[in-house]
């Protein structure tokens, strides 16, 4: 199962910087003019866990696997995007692909660099790109709702209800609101919006990039970004491109160092995850073993099943049932040995519902 986060933005505002520092390659084209970036780069980055490394000392184990999340360098927008202006089809086309959406905001001065409406204003570029977003959704919609309606009144009960919940959506948009906060009554109503995929229904992380003397407390222009995430339910965190650039090509042995003189106690990759992981409603459930400690994601609210589907198509067909030890108990008793015979290993059904951390061993038949 993977999942994907889209960086977005506009023109110059360290995309492609930030998309290498995460993915420590250069496969994106970092340069000093729009559109540098064409065709959509994609990375998949480890998602740093402390968890796992306890877990693979204890167990011995001779490789240790961290899960992963996506990561897509999506070429930047201009006003008319959703009229096809610059590379607006294309964009829209790859930010409906993912799952979320990193939309990164120049929240630094620097001469140098160019903007493309020449300031530095992240709320308004914000704006510019939600626009675009909502523009093109308000036009699909205007389209849909009109004959998803006319053939619920023939009797169509699935068009009945997706023009009910897609009104509701195309309201807010006539009223100047992402679709994200369309109201959804019960989990058909949601199945219905995620189909639809909106682009302003995917969920937002606004990664405020900063110059290095403000990484650790950010600034103004960052400060207006919280807010406006605050107001929104979204996301935000601080970051400055350029340190990450920096910090992927030391070797790991230095990072911690030179984060700690820089004031700061985890790099920006970590906290983009992170909440990457929170807006995405992610978490983590391990395997181990003499051969591999390794983390897997699925979505919360998975039962064990769907876990088990995580790792094998096999395992979740064949399911029978999984050996659960939640993580502090793994690393209280000392392993599973030691967990088994402290009566902390559980067995666990088709409905259980994994917790965060979980340590499982699944049992299956094919």
């Amino acid at each position: 199962m993977g999942f994907r986060c889209g960086i977005v933005g506009l023109p110059n505002v360290g995309k492609s910087t930030l998309f290498n520092a995460l993915t420590e390659t250069a496969a994106a084209q970092a340069a000093n003019y729009p559109f540098c970036t064409i065709e959509p780069n994609v990375g998949n980055v480890g998602v740093p866990d402390p968890r796992l490394a306890k877990l693979a000392e204890i167990a011995k184990s001779a490789k240790v696997i961290e899960t992963q999340l996506g990561f897509v360098d999506i070429a930047g927008l201009v006003r008319g995007a959703s009229k096809g202006e610059g590379l607006g089809n294309q964009f829209l086309g790859n930010i409906r692909e993912v799952d979320a959406i990193v939309h990164v905001l120049r929240c630094f001065e620097n001469d140098d660099i160019q903007h493309v409406d020449n300031r530095v204003d992240p709320i308004a570029d914000a704006e510019t790109v939600e626009t675009e977003l909502m523009l093109s959704d308000l036009e699909s919609l205007e389209k849909r709702v009109p004959n998803l309606a006319k053939k619920g009144q023939q009797g169509d009960k699935e068009a009945k209800l997706a023009a009910v919940v897609l009104g509701r959506a195309l309201d807010l948009l006539r009223d100047g609101k992402p679709a994200r906060l369309t109201e959804a009554n019960d989990a058909e109503e949601l199945r219905v919006l995620d189909q639809a995929q909106l682009l302003t229904a995917k969920p937002v992380l606004y990664v405020c990039n900063v110059n290095e003397e403000h990484a650790a407390a950010g600034n103004d222009y960052s400060a207006r970004v919280f807010a406006k995430a605050a107001a929104e339910g979204a996301q935000a965190v601080v970051v400055s491109a350029a340190i990450e650039a920096e910090i992927a090509t030391m070797p790991a042995d230095e990072r911690g160092e030179f984060l700690s003189e820089l004031g700061l106690e985890e790099t920006g990759l970590a906290r983009v995850i992170r909440a990457g992981y929170e807006l995405l409603h992610l978490l983590t459930f391990f395997t181990v073993g003499p051969k591999e400690a390794r983390a897997w994601t699925i979505e919360a609210g998975s039962k064990a099943p769907q876990a088990a589907g995580a790792i094998h198509s096999d395992f979740e067909r064949g399911f029978i049932r999984a050996e659960t030890i939640a993580f502090d108990d793994y690393v209280a008793c000392g392993g599973e040995a030691g967990a088994r015979d402290a009566g902390k290993l559980r067995q666990e059904g088709k409905e259980y519902v994994v917790h965060d951390g979980d340590v499982m061993l699944f049992r299956f038949n094919v």
